[in-house]
């Protein structure tokens, strides 16, 4: 199976969906933030390993509990997702955190105070 084919992208999306369902509903552990979810899920062409990228809204200290808990729940996350998604192998998990929602979020800040800015120098010309 290469990498980029269509049953590769949709047992990515599949893992996925499942994992955002067991991280959300199924995880009691409190380092775990309310506002995690996963951004994406790169699972290899043999379903041996796959990358979950999580994204935490909050403080450094909440991402960072957030990804130990994961790490420290992964056994019980991939005996869930080796029973919800039928796959041939269960993949090991690797979580890694993803910052791209929040680096997205400052530069928008920083886009609107620009634009802000610029559109406080119209003014004041006019």
């Amino acid at each position: 199976m290469r990498k980029n084919s269509v049953k590769n992208i949709r047992v990515n999306s599949e893992v996925m969906r499942e994992l955002s369902v067991i991280i959300r509903e199924d995880i009691k552990d409190p380092r775990i933030s309310s506002m995690a979810s996963v951004v994406a899920v790169e699972v290899t062409p043999d379903l041996k390993y796959a990358k979950a990228y999580i994204s935490v809204l909050g403080s450094e200290e909440e991402q960072k509990a957030t990804i130990d808990g994961l790490k420290s729940a992964e056994g019980y996350i991939r005996r869930q997702l080796a029973q919800r998604v039928n796959l041939r192998n269960t993949p090991e998990l690797t979580f890694v955190l993803d910052q791209s929602i929040e680096y997205g979020i400052r530069m928008s800040k920083k886009i609107d105070e620009v634009t802000k800015d610029l559109h406080r120098e119209e003014t004041e010309e006019e």
